[in-house]
C-alpha cells in the first residue's frame, strides 16, 4: 500500500488511460446483433416403423444433431434455400478474395463462421444462434439454419429408406418368382400322381385297406372252417352237420329206414324170394341209392364251398396286398407333395415377409414428417450482443487496475526507496532511535516494539535517527 500510496498518479493514470480506451474501442467497434432459434429432438415412437431409436436421448446423440447443423451439407442447403450466390454484393467479395473452391463453398464456410450450436444439458432441445451486423438477417439466418435442419434431418431418413425399398422391391419380385415355381412344381406333381397335396384321398384308400383286412379275416376263418368240412367230407360225409342238417338226407334216411322195415317184415313172412321181398329189395336198393347221392351231392357242395371260400381268400389277399402297395405309394407321394407344400409355404411365408418391409419402407420413403420440431423462430433483436459497453468497460478498469498495481511494484523492484521505519530497521541492523517528524507534522513516539528494541518502554523519542 505504501508503494501503491507513493506511485499513486502512475497508477491512476494506467486505470484512467486503460479504462478510457477499452470504452472507445467499444464504442467505434462495429454493432453485432444475436439472434436465436431453437428446436426440439422429439423421442416418442416412430409413427411408421412404432420403434424407438436407441439412444436418442443420449448425450452422444445429441452431440451427433449438433454436429448436423454444423455440417457443410445444412450450410450449403441455407445457401442454395436463400440464394445467396445470387447476391451481387456477396459475388464481388468472393471474387474480391480470390477464394479457392466454388461460391457456394465460400459462402457456406462464411455462415458456418457466424453460426453457433449450444445444446441444452438435460433435454433435447437445440439452440441455434447466428451474429450478424444486422438483425434482420441474424434473424432470417437462425431461422435458415433451423429450417435447413430439419430438412436434412429428414432427408437423411427418407434417403435409406428409398434405398430399402428398392431394393425389397427387388426381393420381392424375386421372391414372387420363386414362390410361382413352388406352386407350379406342386401343381405338375399332383397332377402326374393324380393327387391332392391333402389326406383326403389317402384317408378313403386307408378305409379301403382297414376293409380289405377285416374282409380277409373273415374269408380266412371261412375259408379254414370250409377246409376242415371239406376234409372232413373226404373222410366221411354221413357226419357233416351239413348232412345231417340237410332235409332231404333226413327224410331219404327215414325211407331207407321204412323200407328196410318193410323187407324185413316181408322177408319173415314170405322168403327172399317172393316177388314182394324182391321189390321190397329194389325199393331199398333204389331209396339207399339216392340216399347215397344225395350225401355226395352236398359233401360236393362243402367242397366247392371250400374251393370257392379259398379262392375268395386269394383273391381278398391279393386285393389287399395291391392296397396296401397303393396306400404305400400314396403316403410317399403325400410326403413328397407335403415336402413340395412346405416349400411353398415357405416361398410364401418369405414373400409376406418382404412385402410386409416393402410396404413400411416405402411409408418411410414417403414420409414428410421429421423427429425434429421447430420450438421457437428466431425474431429480430432490439440490442445488439456485442459490443457489450458496460462489460467491457468494467472488464478494462479491472485489468487497468491490475496492470497499474504490477506496474508499481515493478518500478519499484528497479528503484528501491525507503518509505518507512520498518524499511530501515530491515536495510540497516541498527537500533533505530527516532523518527523526524515531516515538515509542519508533530513528532509521533515509537511503537512499542521499537521502544523494546531501544530498551526504553514508554518513551518519547525525539531524536534522529
Amino acid at each position: 500500500m505504501s508503494i501503491i500510496l507513493a506511485r499513486w498518479q502512475l497508477v491512476l493514470l494506467v486505470v484512467v488511460v486503460t479504462t478510457l480506451t477499452a470504452l472507445g474501442v467499444s464504442l467505434v467497434l462495429p454493432k453485432r446483433y444475436l439472434a436465436s432459434a431453437s428446436v426440439v429432438v422429439d423421442a416418442k415412437p416412430d409413427p411408421v416403423s412404432a420403434l424407438i431409436y436407441p439412444g436418442m436421448a443420449s448425450p452422444a446423440y445429441m452431440n451427433t444433431q449438433v454436429d448436423v447443423i454444423a455440417s457443410d451439407r445444412v450450410a450449403l442447403r441455407v445457401v442454395r434455400d436463400l440464394r445467396l450466390t445470387e447476391l451481387p454484393e456477396l459475388r464481388e467479395q468472393w471474387q474480391a478474395q480470390g477464394a479457392e473452391g466454388s461460391m457456394e463453398q465460400w459462402v457456406a464456410t462464411f455462415l458456418q463462421a457466424n453460426m453457433e450450436v449450444k445444446p441444452s444439458k438435460e433435454s433435447n432441445v437445440l439452440t441455434v444462434n447466428y451474429r450478424s451486423p444486422s438483425a434482420q438477417v441474424a434473424a432470417q439466418m437462425a431461422n435458415a439454419f433451423v429450417k435447413a435442419y430439419i430438412a436434412t434431418t429428414l432427408d437423411l431418413r427418407v434417403e435409406p429408406a428409398r434405398q430399402y425399398a428398392g431394393y425389397f422391391d427387388q426381393q420381392a419380385k424375386a421372391a414372387l418368382d420363386r414362390l410361382e415355381q413352388a406352386r407350379t412344381k406342386l401343381s405338375a406333381y399332383e397332377r402326374e400322381h393324380g393327387i391332392l397335396a391333402s389326406d383326403e384321398r389317402l384317408d378313403v384308400e386307408n378305409a379301403r385297406l382297414n376293409e380289405l383286412s377285416s374282409q380277409l379275416v373273415a374269408l380266412s376263418s371261412l375259408a379254414t372252417e370250409s377246409r376242415s368240412r371239406s376234409g372232413q367230407a373226404a373222410r366221411g360225409g354221413d357226419q357233416l352237420p351239413d348232412v345231417l342238417a340237410n332235409p332231404v338226407v333226413s327224410q331219404l334216411k327215414a325211407d331207407v329206414s321204412r323200407a328196410e322195415a318193410n323187407l324185413q317184415q316181408l322177408s319173415t313172412r314170405y322168403g327172399d324170394n317172393h316177388p314182394q321181398v324182391i321189390e321190397a329189395k329194389a325199393s331199398v336198393a333204389d331209396t339207399r341209392a339216392k340216399l347215397n347221392a344225395e350225401i355226395r351231392r352236398v359233401t360236393g357242395s362243402v367242397a366247392v364251398t371250400s374251393t370257392i371260400n379259398s379262392q375268395r381268400e386269394a383273391e381278398t389277399r391279393a386285393q389287399l396286398e395291391a392296397q396296401r402297395a397303393k396306400v404305400i405309394k400314396l403316403k410317399e407321394a403325400r410326403d413328397e407333395a407335403s415336402g413340395l407344400m412346405r416349400e411353398v409355404e415357405s416361398a410364401q411365408r418369405a414373400y409376406e415377409n418382404i412385402t410386409t418391409r416393402l410396404t413400411q419402407t416405402s411409408l418411410e420413403s414417403q414420409s414428410t414428417q421429421s423427429n425434429v420440431n421447430l420450438l421457437a423462430e428466431a425474431t429480430p433483436p432490439l440490442k445488439p450482443a456485442s459490443p457489450r459497453v458496460a462489460l467491457n468497460t468494467a472488464l478494462a478498469f479491472v485489468a487497468g487496475l491490475v496492470l497499474a498495481i504490477g506496474l508499481a511494484l515493478l518500478l519499484e523492484l528497479r528503484d528501491r526507496k525507503v518509505r518507512d521505519a520498518d524499511d530501515v530497521m530491515a536495510v540497516l541492523p541498527l537500533p533505530m532511535l527516532g523518527v523526524l517528524p515531516a515538515p509542519g507534522k508533530r513528532a509521533q513516539a515509537l511503537p512499542s516494539a521499537e521502544r523494546r528494541l531501544l530498551g526504553a518502554p514508554g518513551a518519547a523519542s525525539r531524536g534522529a535517527a
